[in-house]
């Protein structure tokens, strides 16, 4: 009987107890606040500004980034945000108790990142709602590698969503 038990058991379809992205995402936004660009950009004005974390691929951030944003790709978050490593970056190490507000192309691998930094003992930790997408739709500006201001159209092109048709579940 004992027997039969744990072969049902672990014949049981994975499938049922795995999770999905959107899930990640939406368990992280549990814990995680978010900020909309407009938020942000009154911080921004303010003395104490805090500290801007982008954690897309490098290609990414190279094209397009808000001014004055650190980048970590997500990848190497947690090892940048420890001493004694090669991808360590100070300023992140020493932002645990500031305000960081992490950012994406659209606020889903921000939120996954910020719900890390939390787990990792950063204590204002927020995720821009809407990410560099939303922050160019709403007319803030975006520079590139070299500092130049990036134009809004180009920008909306670069940011567009560019799932191909052989990523999609519901594909024929």
């Amino acid at each position: 009987m004992l027997e039969c038990l744990i072969f049902s058991l672990c014949n049981l379809d994975l499938a049922l107890f795995m999770k999905q992205y959107k899930d990640l995402v939406a368990e992280s936004l549990q814990s995680v606040p978010e900020l909309f660009p407009w938020d942000l950009d009154a911080k921004l004005a303010c003395d104490q500004r805090p500290l801007l974390l982008d954690v897309r691929e490098p290609a990414e951030f190279l094209a397009m980034h808000i001014e004055h944003s650190i980048h970590v790709p997500r990848g190497n978050l947690e090892a940048a945000c420890e001493w004694d490593y090669d991808d360590t970056i100070p300023e992140l190490v020493l932002a645990r108790e500031k305000e960081v507000v992490v950012m994406c192309r659209s606020g889903q691998r921000s939120a996954l990142a910020a719900r890390t930094l939390q787990l990792l003992g950063f204590n204002q930790v927020y995720s821009l709602k809407t990410g560099l997408r939303g922050w160019n739709d709403s007319d803030l500006p975006l520079v590139d590698q070299s500092g130049q201001s990036v134009d809004p159209d180009i920008a909306e092109t670069f940011l567009r969503n560019k799932v191909r048709d052989d990523q999609k579940s519901s594909r024929k």
